[in-house]
């Protein structure tokens, strides 16, 4: 059982990872987005997601570096953009995310997306990173099965994470077990489904049984089944809301209810029919 907001899942090459962290897509107004990392951090978040395409991997470096907490309490993920994969353009782009972050190694480095034809070069690439110790862990993002299972074929380590969209209308249940029986970690993004789901009856009527939000349900109902979850906000109230899901528990038909909202309905692009340009 996850307790609180330091608790973290041992991925499988024995990398802890804090189950939460704040999400930072679509924070491009510098003061503000630094400012919620610093009050994320202050509130306890030791996690933070980012990537090449979101332009503020240096506002993250900054934030962490004024937050006064030590780099090395903190785990910090990017990731590499679709137009930057392959294997030579992968460890230039990686040299300059580190570069714009002001740090000496990440924690997690990620495929953005499955790039065809480039992501086993790209996956090569993040081999050769870990091995020279410059990342902690390497993982994928938005990669399905039959992505998973061509890069096995081919690969000397397997991803410690995949980051995909989930959520109660996207419960992805064939990919999650597909994970589980491979020993890599499941991270949602878009884990409130953009906030698609703040009214749904359901979640409404759970939210009021438990005296929570309709998020915090989500999020909670993410966190029992074992994912990862990286909710964004500028907002300190929702910050810190989204981090206060440790004094209750949802029951199994609680669990059951949530995930019967599941219409594999995706709310960000089809991972099989992406615009990779």
């Amino acid at each position: 059982m996850i307790n609180n907001l330091q608790d973290v899942k041992t991925l499988h090459n024995g990398v802890k990872m804090p189950y939460i962290g704040l999400g930072v897509y679509l924070m491009k107004e510098e003061e503000e987005a630094a400012a919620a990392i610093k009050y994320a951090i202050e509130h306890g978040y030791r996690s933070i997601d980012t990537a090449r395409i979101y332009e503020n991997e240096h506002v993250v470096g900054r934030a962490v570096r004024e937050s006064g907490v030590p780099r090395e309490e903190l785990f910090i993920t990017t990731k590499v953009w679709n137009t930057d994969q392959g294997y030579d353009s992968t460890l230039k782009a990686f040299e300059q995310s580190l570069e714009k972050l002001d740090m000496e190694y990440l924690d997690l480095y990620l495929i953005h997306w499955a790039v065809k034809d480039k992501y086993k070069e790209t996956w090569r690439a993040l081999e050769r990173l870990y091995d020279e110790k410059v990342v902690k862990a390497i993982g994928v993002c938005n990669f399905q099965i039959h992505h998973l299972e061509d890069l096995a074929a081919s690969s000397n380590e397997k991803p410690v994470v995949n980051q995909v969209e989930l959520h109660p209308r996207l419960t992805q249940e064939p990919l999650r077990e597909y994970c589980e029986q491979n020993d890599i970690a499941v991270e949602a993004w878009s884990p409130i489904a953009r906030g698609r789901l703040l009214e749904e009856p359901t979640l409404k009527h759970l939210a009021d049984k438990h005296g929570k939000t309709t998020a915090q349900i989500i999020l909670r109902w993410h966190l029992q089944n074992g994912h990862i979850i990286i909710p964004k906000s500028v907002h300190e109230e929702r910050i810190r809301e989204n981090a206060d899901l440790f004094d209750f528990e949802l029951s199994m038909s609680d669990m059951n209810e949530i995930s019967a909202l599941n219409m594999d309905e995706r709310y960000g692009p089809d991972p099989d029919n992406f615009n990779f340009s």
